[in-house]
């Protein structure tokens, strides 16, 4: 099969991946290598009945020299994000780092306090060399250069005017540029029209510079009853839906804060008319594609409260509202960081999006991915994005035995094309895409190639649950449960905004670790796994 053009390759935060690529400043800027997530397990304490917090804390302050953080204590250098306890008794912390009350920008780590109050794991590295950075009064003697300007610069820089989704954000952060820092505004654009765009910019708060820019799209009351419809590929479904004064509408209040299927009528104004019928019998040819997102929206849900207890992608129950029909011939489906948005394809290239149940589920992952690790959309970090949209896609078509295979996408791409597929996670290379880390692209087309390399973590997910060999390394599967349950706590819980592949392997064993113990076969077939591909 030949190679398919950056507009094909796959599944992102939008469906289709953007033809503009990072900026060299951007390779050149992002936190180097030296500066990558690193993950220290083990009793890094001893055994303490102090609260989770303050063994965290005590035990930064006792490693300040091998952290190097700016403050004078780790609580001026770290502020707790979330804290929560697992299911394995863990206190399970996410921390920002600071520097003199301003967030770093994507440095973010994770702690872990067993429940005999010691610290097994600190995952994420801290920046250093902050401590010459002026105090942000210092920064207002300096310039007169505010966040307004910013966004005005952000715009600028986009080259066109669009139209809003939200109100566009500017937050002033400290921004690591190789050995040194800068106070720096992230300015973030989301809008819809002329085209899809949730951009992030970093401003230079000093000189007002753009120091880079990516796109990161990767988004009633009455009685319930149960309607049936049929899908774009005309199976039969049924699911709930809710009726209110002798309409029928796609609305599931039984699941979390509630699943809502749209009509954008091919306009692009969202969410647009929530779906409504008089009979509670979605047949027509209109409907197939909200019966689809209403469907998988709901199976996706399922997959996560029934496995991990996780209610909705935000863990707190977030409604999940969809929208088909949008645009006319559109050839795409993204998650817009509210809602999700499903053309209807131009007939050759896609056919409806919401079609596939790896396609609904791989974007919902991207909101689970969005209020966890946060990965950023670039490089290998973005390719992690990625490949964990893809994993989690896959095992909700096979939780909801759906016709399940490792293929992505192939019940809606090229429908004339038999066999074809965005992205094959058993063998990558079947679409173009690389397996082993030693043949990675290391180009900046693809924001650094988010959609190419995550054939190599596929890959390794693949192995892990089915096993094999590969590159002369022989890998013992586990199966689709235990990669789900190894994966889900490693995204979760260990990842963090710059991850990269060495990051992911050390947080899979770790996680292994928690699950099933350091010496099981288990953690044995996670290191197996990734040294097939290549990841040390």
């Amino acid at each position: 099969m030949k190679k398919k053009s950056v507009l094909a390759l796959g599944l992102s935060a939008g469906l289709v991946g953007s033809m503009l690529a990072p900026s060299e400043s951007l390779a050149a800027n992002l936190h180097k290598a030296k500066e990558a997530p690193s993950l220290v397990s083990g009793d890094l304490t001893k055994k303490s009945s102090k609260k989770p917090g303050e063994v965290l804390f005590d035990y930064l302050n006792e490693n300040k020299s091998s952290y190097n953080f700016s403050g004078a204590t780790a609580q001026q250098s770290f502020e707790i994000v979330s804290s929560e306890k697992d299911e394995l008794g863990f206190t399970v912390f996410r921390l920002q780092q600071l520097h003199k009350g301003i967030p770093v920008y994507a440095s973010s780590q994770t702690a872990h306090v067993n429940k005999d109050g010691v610290l097994t794991a600190f995952s994420g590295n801290v920046v250093s060399g902050l401590t010459s950075l002026g105090s942000k009064k210092e920064l207002k003697k300096e310039t007169k250069f505010k966040r307004q300007d910013a966004i005005k610069k952000a715009e600028t820089a986009l080259g066109f005017k669009p139209n809003y989704e939200k109100k566009p954000e500017s937050t002033l952060v400290v921004y690591p540029q190789g050995n040194s820092a800068s106070y720096a505004y992230h300015v973030t654009l989301n809008f819809l029209s002329p085209e899809p765009g949730n951009w992030h910019y970093i401003v230079d708060a000093v000189t007002g510079d753009i120091i880079t820019g990516f796109n990161a799209i990767h988004e009633v009351t009455g009685t319930t009853t149960e309607g049936a419809g049929t899908g774009v590929l005309g199976d039969t479904k049924t699911f709930n839906t809710l009726l209110s004064s002798s309409t029928y509408y796609l609305q599931d209040n039984t699941r979390g804060g509630g699943i809502f299927t749209y009509d954008a009528a091919n306009q692009t104004n969202l969410p647009g008319k929530l779906w409504a019928d008089a009979d509670n019998k979605f047949h027509a040819s209109y409907d197939a594609a909200a019966v689809d997102a209403h469907y998988y929206a709901s199976a996706t849900y399922d997959y996560y409260k029934e496995k991990f207890n996780r209610d909705s992608y935000d863990g707190n129950g977030a409604p999940l509202e969809s929208t088909v029909h949008y645009g006319e011939n559109y050839n795409n489906a993204f998650w817009n960081g509210s809602q999700m948005v499903y053309g209807d394809g131009d007939g050759s290239t896609f056919i409806s999006l919401s079609g596939a149940e790896d396609v609904v589920a791989h974007e919902l992952t991207h909101a689970v991915t969005d209020t966890t690790a946060e990965l950023v959309y670039m490089f290998e970090s973005g390719a992690l994005n990625e490949s964990m949209s893809d994993v989690f896609g896959t095992l909700v078509e096979f939780h909801d035995n759906n016709n399940p295979d490792w293929l992505v996408g192939e019940d809606i791409y090229t429908p004339g094309t038999s066999g074809d597929a965005l992205r094959s996670m058993s063998d990558p290379t079947q679409f173009g895409d690389p397996a082993h880390y030693s043949e990675r692209y290391i180009g900046l087309q693809d924001n650094g190639g988010v959609h190419i390399n995550s054939g190599i973590m596929n890959k390794a997910a693949y192995l892990l649950s089915e096993g094999g060999t590969f590159h002369g390394v022989t890998v013992s599967g586990i199966g689709k449960d235990k990669l789900g349950e190894i994966y889900y706590r490693t995204l979760t819980q260990y990842l963090t905004p710059l991850s990269n592949f060495s990051h992911m392997r050390s947080s899979a064993v770790q996680a292994a670790t928690d699950l099933y113990g350091a010496s099981s076969a288990e953690v044995q077939s996670v290191k197996k796994a990734f040294d097939a591909v290549g990841v040390n």
